[in-house]
């Protein structure tokens, strides 16, 4: 599907260049050619290694990034592969699965040289309704961490009582009152992973496992009972691993999930509100493209997954991925107002233009548990602010 996306934007991107595959290159002669990028990763993990008898001894100085000075990309179609060089791609900013068309030349010793590269760019959008005098807030929320040591459960109840208009001043209860949407970005619970391996579990064991969700299942109550909610699966929450992940059970949330307002959403996740879009992950897809490619911060790496047009560019190949024969669930298609991101070390945020006039706010959702802050965003005008909450106890 992103191959036809391609061929189609070719035309008027350089209409004058023959296309061609890989086996119809010619030397020295300028063409383009359609396909997948491959990056080849020295310090990739491979499950081959554990297996070696001479295993590398190359250590792996940053676990959490992969990359080498010594990484190159290959492109690949139907056809056959060739090796990329030239400075116009960088091994640093692209990974493998990347569908792109490249103008260039083959070189004297088999390389493909690169002068040119197209992407999809961002999508189409849907034109914003046209503001209104009132203001609508939705407010982002991720990492809470029910049942974990490092949170702090009175940060999330303040949190609950502010956005449900039950804390705070004329003007912040006003402000409250403009809250009409609530969205938890994943990673809601932590179970003890100890208790997870074993298979036989005493009445002790069994209350401490289902402890953090019968607690968070009463903090939602609370939001339910005066504000539609999505709540998202995260990597750490009980529900399947491969994205995209299914929505948490209702039977976990036997007391919110009485209430119309609740809604257990997949991740990747995306809703309209009032002709804004919304769209975003509980951060998997950014977590791993950091691994396996640089950027300055995590909203560039948000803005290359929408210019690629692909929500995430590493599934399957270092990101687990349930096996789609006849769609590709996480295409882009149509271009969202507001994109977001769970789970992440801090709060940032970006507004993007695209070439056709696309507006993005860009986000990036702090961990809830370990920073006490939330995101609001105003729908009228796409405008970002936090909410930060702190408790500390004196002794």
């Amino acid at each position: 599907m992103m191959r036809t996306l391609i061929y189609s934007l070719v035309p008027t991107w350089k209409p004058h260049v023959p296309v061609c595959n890989i086996l119809g290159i010619e030397k020295g002669k300028e063409c383009i050619i359609v396909g997948t990028l491959y990056k080849h990763m020295k310090l990739k993990p491979s499950i081959l290694d554990e297996y070696s008898k001479e295993r590398s001894a190359t250590p792996i100085v940053r676990p959490h990034n992969f990359m080498h000075q010594d990484d190159y990309l290959i492109f690949e179609d139907e056809s056959g592969r060739v090796k990329l060089g030239g400075s116009v791609l960088t091994p640093s900013v692209y990974v493998t699965g990347i569908v792109v068309a490249l103008l260039g030349r083959e070189t004297g010793n088999g390389d493909f040289h690169v002068e040119d590269v197209l992407e999809a760019g961002l999508p189409p959008q849907l034109e914003m309704p046209l503001k209104s005098g009132a203001d609508k807030y939705v407010v982002l929320v991720s990492g809470v961490n029910v049942g974990s040591g490092a949170s702090n459960p009175l940060e999330f109840q303040l949190f609950i009582d502010h956005i449900t208009g039950h804390l705070g001043d004329k003007k912040a209860q006003e402000m409250a009152a403009k809250i009409v949407h609530l969205v938890i970005a994943g990673n809601s619970v932590e179970i003890p992973r100890e208790l997870l391996n074993k298979q036989n579990l005493a009445s002790t064991d069994q209350s401490r496992l289902s402890e953090p969700i019968k607690e968070l299942d009463m903090m939602l109550t609370q939001i339910a009972a005066g504000l539609p909610l999505d709540i998202m699966p995260g990597p750490n929450d009980p529900a399947n691993f491969s994205l995209p992940q299914m929505p948490l059970h209702t039977c976990l949330f036997p007391s919110s999930a009485a209430y119309n307002t609740f809604r257990s959403c997949p991740n990747p996740h995306c809703f309209d509100l009032d002709g804004v879009r919304f769209l975003g992950t509980s951060g998997q897809n950014i977590h791993d493209l950091q691994k396996y490619s640089e950027a300055k911060d995590k909203l560039e790496f948000m803005e290359r997954t929408l210019r690629w047009r692909h929500l995430a560019p590493t599934a399957p190949n270092t990101l687990g991925c349930y096996p789609f024969t006849d769609r590709d669930p996480f295409l882009v298609e149509s271009c969202p107002h507001v994109y977001f991101v769970g789970n992440q070390d801090r709060y940032e945020t970006r507004l993007i233009k695209g070439s056709e006039g696309q507006l993005v706010r860009l986000i990036c959702i702090p961990k809830f548990g370990e920073t006490g802050v939330a995101v609001m965003v105003n729908a009228s005008n796409l405008e970002c602010s936090i909410l930060s909450f702190e408790a500390r106890f004196s002794s």
